[in-house]
């Protein structure tokens, strides 16, 4: 088996889109106009989810690559869980998460 222990986590050849979000979420260098639109980010129910649905996938590809002896990468990775698992997870999290009903006052 292959010991995927030593790979940083949260390292993976995910698209340049994923990839170019996850470093401007983490680069603490950011300008001082970006600080609003970065919490906004960071806070906003669409990143949360983004960010959940990937721990799933990076899961999948741990557990994949485990019982197949190699690294099969994020892509071939992200490819089967979506295919296999998305709907079924994405259904559970709307089942277990509590829904919000505003006042009308």
């Amino acid at each position: 088996m292959v010991n995927l222990r030593s790979r940083v986590p949260g390292r993976h050849s995910a698209s340049p889109f994923s990839r170019s979000l996850d470093v401007k979420m983490k680069n603490p260098d950011t300008k001082k106009t970006d600080d609003g639109c970065q919490f906004v980010v960071e806070h906003s129910s669409y990143y949360k989810e983004y960010l959940a649905e990937r721990e799933e996938i990076l899961r999948h590809k741990w557990i994949e690559s485990q019982k197949l002896g190699y690294d099969i990468g994020f892509d071939r990775a992200l490819m089967d869980w979506t295919l296999k698992y998305r709907d079924g997870w994405r259904a559970s999290r709307r089942n277990s998460q509590p829904c919000v009903v505003s006042g009308g006052n």
